[in-house]
């Protein structure tokens, strides 16, 4: 591939990885795809700031003729764009420009109405905000003045601070937002400008795709219609519109589970990486996945020690963190080993039958990790 991706090639051996779990891994894809539950597929696995494994299964495009994926191909990340639009926002944070413990109304004054003046960045992040079903109209994808006034607009569903309840859209919309009005700049460049092309993953992550480089999505499928539309890739939507390869959301998670350092790059501090990355909520059950203490962090969640968790492995050692996004990934860290891992698919399917295969995929992933 083209560009100037950061981690160089090294061997599963050397790496130290056992190969059987990631034998058996193949096969598993191998057997999903020939089952029908999902066209095509991209993995990644990288250690200690190299790449030892990136491979791409079956079909980007399944309409009007097969297309096949290939190490080029682009998956939609769904909600694995949250930690990307997160991680902007931490920029600002290292430069001192806001707080996690300020008020939202600092930088967005009309925020104030319908009850949410005193809602705080370290809130909203970790979902305990009070406005989990608030989301914004279609035509706010190409105006943000207007995206910035039906934010400020969200009504409460519950008191901030008193539950934990995934913010599916609004979350990330408000810290958008926050982005824009503290640099004066749209979201997407400052997620380019201040992450990925610092990162060397600008050809690999996009969030909002060039019309340029479009045909290199794979088209995304669902029991219901899913929006493909060149207008949905380019808006690059904050809460599930971005677009990546496998190896890029590996190298990036690379950068998070090494403290914020990748090769000679330090893109963040060690401390605000453990902070970010810790269980800020506790064991709270979120409301919106089944009572599950996701152990929210500001951006991605963590494993933790509860029984329960959703697809960072049952057998995950307690630091590893990441994010998914709806029924189809999971990117992930584990700190412990420096190991960084990506899955993605594009078809969305639903539990329980989802959270069962991620838990099988990154077991078999943690199961390699000698």
């Amino acid at each position: 591939m083209s560009g100037n991706y950061p981690l160089p090639n090294g061997d599963l051996k050397s790496l130290g990885f056992a190969s059987k779990p990631l034998d058996n891994l193949d096969a598993l894809i191998r057997s999903h795809i020939d089952e029908g539950r999902y066209p095509g597929a991209q993995i990644a696995l990288a250690r200690h700031g190299k790449l030892a494994m990136f491979r791409t299964y079956g079909d980007a495009k399944t309409d009007g003729g097969k297309q096949p994926a290939t190490n080029e191909t682009l998956f939609l990340l769904f909600s694995q764009t949250k930690v990307l639009t997160s991680s902007a926002l931490w920029t600002l944070v290292e430069e001192g420009k806001l707080s996690f413990m300020d008020k939202v109304t600092e930088f967005l004054p009309e925020f104030a109405a319908r009850g949410k003046a005193d809602i705080t960045l370290e809130q909203v992040m970790s979902h305990r905000g009070g406005f989990p079903s608030s989301d914004v109209t279609k035509a706010t994808w190409t105006n943000h003045k207007k995206m910035l006034a039906e934010v400020c607009d969200f009504s409460l569903d519950w008191t901030p601070g008193t539950r934990l309840q995934y913010h599916g859209r609004a979350a990330h919309l408000t810290q958008a937002m926050v982005i824009e009005a503290v640099t004066g700049q749209d979201y997407r460049d400052v997620i380019r400008t201040r992450v990925l092309e610092p990162l060397g993953l600008a050809n690999d992550i996009f969030v909002g795709v060039p019309e340029a480089r479009q045909s290199r999505c794979a088209d995304t499928y669902a029991n219901e219609a899913r929006d493909n539309s060149a207008d949905f890739k380019a808006a690059g939507l904050p809460h599930s519109g971005g677009y990546a390869t496998a190896r890029g959301m590996a190298a990036f998670y690379q950068l998070l589970g090494h403290g914020g350092r990748l090769g000679d790059l330090r893109l963040f501090s060690p401390r605000l990486i453990s902070y970010v990355s810790r269980n800020h909520t506790a064991e709270m059950g979120d409301i919106q996945m089944d009572g599950i203490p996701m152990h929210r962090g500001l951006g991605p969640h963590v494993r933790g020690e509860s029984e329960r968790i959703r697809g960072l492995g049952t057998i995950g050692a307690p630091v590893t963190f990441g994010h998914g996004g709806a029924g189809t990934s999971y990117s992930w860290a584990d700190p412990a080993s420096g190991v960084s891992f990506s899955y993605l698919t594009n078809r969305m399917q639903d539990d329980p039958w989802h959270s069962s295969r991620l838990d099988r995929v990154a077991n078999l992933v943690h199961a390699a990790i000698d």
